[in-house]
C-alpha cells in the first residue's frame, strides 16, 4: 500500500500501482464519471498516471479550466485523426489547444473547402462514438523516428530530431491514430462533449515564411452544448460589431492601397479620437501627470544606446539624413530619456509622471495587419515615472488604480499576467529579481489576483499586462505596466540624492489604451457603434419633417452648438420615417425631430437610443440633461 495527498490535505492509503481513474473510482462514483485530467505534484498527467508513495494528487474535472485546455488538445488529436481518414495522403505538422479551442496543421495539396470541414466534422463525431482510449507511448528516440518515418510523417521526423539526445520521447495513440505529443490527454474520445470546426487559413511551417504552406483548420471546443451554443452565438454578433464593417458604416475611418496599415481617420473618427484623448488628458492631470512630446524621428545612435537597434530593428522604419542612420520611433521611451537628461535632478523632484501621447511605428508583417487592431502607425498613451526605490510599490499601486478606473468607467472587466524575464534580456541577475518581486509585491498588497506568464517580459524589464473583456466575452491586451532598471543606466541618468552623492533613478513604463487606435476598434466592437453620449461623434441628429421648418431646425442647432453638443441636421428632401431609420443606423444617440407643432410650442419632438420616442420636450431641459451625461462620462 501507498499513500497519496489529495488536494483537501488529506491522505489516503491505496494500493501500489493504482492509477488516478481508480483512486477517482474509490473516492465518489461521480467523481470518477466526472474526472478529465490528473495533476500530481503540480504537473498535468492523465488518469492512466500510475501513482507513487507521497504523491500530491489533484484530480480535474470540467469545473477547472486546465481539464477543458486538455480535453481541447485532444480535439486537435481526434481533428487530425479524422482529416488522415479522409484524405489518405495528408502529412501532420502540429496541433496544440488555443484559447477556446485548438487547431492543426496539414500538408494537403488541395485547398480545403466548407463541404471538406463537414466532412470532417462527420467523422470527429463517428470517432467521438468510437470510444477510443488515449494510450501514452513512452519509447526511444530511435523507435520514434522509425515508427514516423515508416508512416511518412516527415514532419514529426523533423521535430524529433530537435528533441535533445537520449530524451525518451511520447507518443499518444487512439485506435489506428498515433501522433508525437507530451500529453496529457482525456481518457478516451467520448470525453469530447462539444465542438465545431471553423475555418482554414494558410500557415507556414514552424512560422519561417521560408518554409513550405500549410493548411490550418481551426475549431473550438467547450465542456458543454450550451457553452458551445453561447459561444457561436456571440461570434455571429462579433461579425455583426467588426470594427472594419462598422468603421466604414459609421465614417469613422478608413484604409487605403497607398498605406496599407496606416489608418485615415474620417472627420468623426477623428472626434471619437480627440474626445478620448481629451478623457485621457483630465484624468492624468488629477493622478500629478505633465503631458512632454518628443520627436517621431531619432537617430541610430540613440536605438543603439537604448537597446532597440539590437533587439528591435527588424521592426523599426529607418532613414537616411545628412549622411547619418535614423530611424522613426518604435517606441516612446528613449524620448522619455531625453527629456529627463534636460536638466539636473534632485531627490525631491520624485516621484516625476510624464505622460506622453506619442506617435509610434512598427513594421509589421502585411499578413498580420487587421484594421485598426494591429497597424503600422498608432498614438500610443505613454508615460514614464521617474522615482525612488522606495517609492516603487506606491506607483505601480497608483498605475494600477488608475488603469482600474479607466477600465471601469468603460464598462471593461480585466485580468493580469505578470511577465517575467525573458530570455533576450539585458541587465543583472539582481536587478531583475528585484524588479520582479516589486511588482509582485504591489498586486499583492492590493490584493489583485494574476498569473505568471514564465519569459513573456520585455528586454529591459518585467510586466504587468491587463487584458480587458469586452461584452462579447473576449480579452484584449492593452494596459501594461514595465518596471525598468536598463535605460537609466543605458543612459546614464542620475539624480542628486539627499547625501549628496549623484544616484539612478528607478523607471515604471506604462499605457492605458496601450494604442488609441486599437483601443478605439476594440470601443466600436464593444459597444457595436452605440457609443456612450459623451463619446459618440454626433451626439445629436435634428430632423425636420419638411423645409419650412429649416429656420427653426437652425435655432436649435446653434443652442446645442452653443452648449458644446455635437449636433448635425438632416435637411435632405426624405419622407421623416426615412430619416429616422437611418439616423438609428448611424447609432445616434438622441433624434430631434421638429414640425408644426415643435414650432408653435418652441420645444422638441425627442427620441433617444435609450428610450425610444420621449414625446414633447423642453429644449432647455434637454440640454441639461445632455450636459450632465456628457459631464459625468455616463455609460449608458
Amino acid at each position: 500500500m501507498i499513500n497519496v495527498k489529495l488536494n483537501d490535505g488529506s491522505v489516503r492509503e491505496i494500493e501500489e500501482g493504482s492509477n488516478i481513474y481508480e483512486l477517482a473510482k474509490l473516492l465518489s462514483k461521480n467523481l470518477a464519471k466526472s474526472a478529465v485530467v490528473g495533476e500530481v505534484n503540480g504537473t498535468l498527467v492523465d488518469l492512466s498516471y500510475k501513482l507513487k508513495n507521497n504523491d500530491e494528487v489533484n484530480i480535474l474535472t470540467f469545473e477547472d479550466e486546465k481539464a477543458v485546455e486538455v480535453m481541447r488538445h485532444s480535439t486537435s488529436h481526434v481533428m487530425a485523426q479524422a482529416v488522415k481518414r479522409v484524405f489518405k495522403d495528408v502529412k501532420l505538422a502540429i496541433g496544440p489547444s488555443i484559447d477556446n479551442g485548438f487547431y492543426y496543421d496539414f500538408d494537403i495539396e488541395e485547398p480545403l473547402t466548407t463541404e471538406d470541414l463537414n466532412k470532417i466534422e462527420k467523422e470527429i463525431n463517428n470517432i467521438i462514438s468510437e470510444n477510443l482510449s488515449f494510450e501514452r507511448m513512452d519509447i526511444s528516440r530511435e523507435e520514434a523516428l522509425k515508427l514516423m518515418e515508416d508512416r511518412g510523417e516527415g514532419y514529426k521526423v523533423e521535430l524529433i530530431n530537435d528533441l535533445p539526445e537520449g530524451e525518451k520521447i511520447s507518443l499518444y495513440r487512439q485506435g489506428e491514430f498515433i501522433d508525437l505529443c507530451r500529453g496529457p490527454h482525456i481518457y478516451s474520445t467520448k470525453y469530447i462533449k462539444a465542438f465545431k470546426l471553423t475555418s482554414v487559413a494558410g500557415a507556414y511551417w514552424r512560422g519561417n515564411e521560408k518554409n513550405k504552406m500549410l493548411q490550418r483548420v481551426y475549431g473550438v471546443a467547450f465542456a458543454s452544448k450550451d457553452e458551445l451554443k453561447t459561444y457561436l452565438h456571440n461570434l455571429e454578433e462579433a461579425k455583426k460589431r467588426d470594427h472594419r464593417k462598422l468603421g466604414k458604416d459609421l465614417k469613422l475611418f478608413t484604409f487605403v492601397e497607398e498605406g496599407p496599415g496606416f489608418p485615415i481617420f474620417l472627420p468623426k473618427g477623428v472626434v471619437l479620437k480627440n474626445t478620448l484623448i481629451n478623457y485621457w488628458r483630465g484624468v492624468h492631470q488629477k493622478a500629478g501627470y505633465v503631458e512632454i512630446e518628443t520627436p517621431i524621428m531619432l537617430n541610430k545612435k540613440l536605438w543603439e544606446t537604448s537597446g532597440h537597434w539590437y533587439h528591435y530593428k527588424e521592426n523599426m522604419y529607418t532613414s537616411i539624413i545628412d549622411e547619418e542612420e535614423f530611424a522613426l520611433k518604435p517606441m516612446n521611451c528613449p524620448g522619455g530619456m531625453l527629456v529627463y537628461k534636460s536638466e539636473v535632478h534632485s531627490y525631491r523632484d520624485f516621484p516625476m509622471r510624464l505622460g506622453e501621447l506619442g506617435r509610434v511605428h512598427r513594421h509589421e508583417l502585411s499578413g498580420a495587419l487587421h484594421g485598426l487592431m494591429r497597424v503600422r502607425a498608432f498614438t500610443q498613451d505613454d508615460a514614464h515615472i521617474f522615482m525612488l526605490p522606495e517609492q516603487i510599490k506606491f506607483e505601480i499601486k497608483g498605475v494600477v488604480e488608475l488603469i482600474d478606473e479607466v477600465y471601469s468607467k468603460f464598462g471593461f472587466k480585466y485580468n493580469i499576467e505578470l511577465s517575467t524575464r525573458p530570455e533576450d534580456s539585458m541587465g543583472s541577475d539582481e536587478d531583475w529579481n528585484m524588479a520582479e518581486e516589486s511588482l509582485k509585491g504591489a498586486l499583492d498588497e492590493l490584493n489583485l489576483p494574476y498569473k505568471i506568464n514564465e519569459g513573456d517580459g520585455a528586454f529591459y524589464g518585467p510586466k504587468i499586462d491587463f487584458h480587458l473583456q469586452d461584452s462579447l466575452g473576449r480579452t484584449w491586451q492593452c494596459g501594461t505596466i514595465q518596471l525598468d532598471f536598463q535605460l537609466p543606466q543605458r543612459f546614464e541618468l542620475d539624480y542628486i540624492g539627499s547625501d549628496g552623492e549623484k544616484h539612478r533613478p528607478i523607471v515604471i513604463h506604462r499605457v492605458i489604451f496601450g494604442s488609441i487606435e486599437r483601443f478605439i476598434g476594440i470601443l466600436i466592437e464593444h459597444f457595436a457603434g452605440k457609443f456612450p453620449t459623451w463619446l459618440a461623434p454626433v451626439q445629436v441628429k435634428i430632423l425636420p419633417i419638411s423645409d419650412k421648418f429649416n429656420d427653426y431646425v437652425n435655432e436649435v442647432k446653434n443652442k446645442l452648438l452653443d452648449n458644446d453638443i455635437r449636433v448635425e441636421e438632416d435637411l435632405r428632401a426624405e419622407k421623416i420615417g426615412y430619416k429616422i431609420r437611418e439616423a438609428r443606423n448611424e447609432r445616434v444617440p438622441y433624434i430631434v425631430i421638429v414640425g408644426e407643432k415643435e414650432v408653435e410650442d418652441q420645444n422638441i419632438a425627442l427620441r433617444s437610443r435609450k428610450n425610444g420616442d420621449e414625446g414633447s420636450v423642453e429644449l432647455e431641459d434637454f440640454i441639461r440633461r445632455i450636459k450632465s451625461e456628457i459631464k459625468l462620462y455616463d455609460m449608458d
